[in-house]
């Protein structure tokens, strides 16, 4: 039996957002040297329509792997770093783009991986915030959708490897 999903976000509130969040993106970044790195896999649908709409001579892409849901539907403690960023960074300014950012403990593992490489600032962009549900203390700075509950696929979000390809965010009711 199929689980139930609910539309909690449809396709062209996310085109619509993404454009948003391209263009905010460029103005912030204007004419300055860039770094966009993925988080895969859940962002990788986001990324690509994102950094069509980001305007910067400069800009360079890169992608990082971390552990995820896996077959579950929470994280555990450990961060798990197992596809490294190939870009040097230092003296760069990074996105780093997300999925999902919720215990926010992922994103705070790469901050620091990135403060170490001296980039010289980093600022976080995700499809989905879940501030509700956050352990650390953490800003996401270009915020696509805020949520509050729910777990959530399509769009790159995946609950055991299913569901990445849809063009909406649904809520999976187990």
């Amino acid at each position: 039996m199929a689980p139930e999903m609910k539309i909690v976000i449809d396709s062209e509130s996310i085109h619509r957002r993404v454009v948003e969040l391209g263009a905010q993106i460029s103005a912030h970044y204007q004419g300055q040297p860039l770094v966009a790195v993925c988080v895969l896999k859940g962002a990788f649908l986001f990324f690509a329509d994102l950094v069509r709409h980001i305007k910067n001579d400069s800009l360079e892409l890169d992608f990082v792997r971390m552990a995820s849901y896996g077959s579950g539907t929470s994280r555990g403690r450990q961060t798990i770093f197992s596809k490294d960023m190939e870009v040097d960074v230092a003296g760069k300014h990074v996105l780093l783009v997300e999925d999902i950012v919720d215990t926010g403990r992922s994103a705070e593992f790469l901050l620091g991986v990135l403060a170490k490489r001296e980039a010289a600032s980093v600022c976080i962009c995700a499809a989905v915030d879940k501030r509700e549900r956050r352990e650390v203390d953490l800003k996401v700075d270009f915020a696509g959708f805020p949520l509050q509950k729910g777990f959530i696929v399509g769009y790159g979000m995946d609950y055991a490897e299913k569901y990445r390809e849809l063009d909406a965010v649904y809520e999976l009711v187990l």
